[in-house]
């Protein structure tokens, strides 16, 4: 139930983070904030809220999303 929980409110804060076209930092930092959020809430989920989990999802999610800005 945490898990379900908790990639639903990482779903809903990606939905309404990329939808902030007026945030005045570029599409690549608004990426690399976006997936270290998602990323965190999703490695905390996956590892049973373990740091190192949180901590590892949150830096993949963040390169992930860095890349993905910077191609936008």
């Amino acid at each position: 139930m945490k898990r379900l929980l908790a990639m639903t409110l990482a779903a809903g804060a990606f939905a309404t983070l990329t939808a902030c076209d007026s945030i005045p930092v570029s599409h690549q930092t608004q990426g690399a904030a976006v997936g270290a959020v998602a990323g965190g809430v999703a490695g905390s989920a996956l590892t049973g809220g373990s740091t190192l989990g949180t901590v590892g999802g949150a830096v993949a999610g963040g390169v992930v999303g860095s890349e993905v800005g910077k191609r936008h």
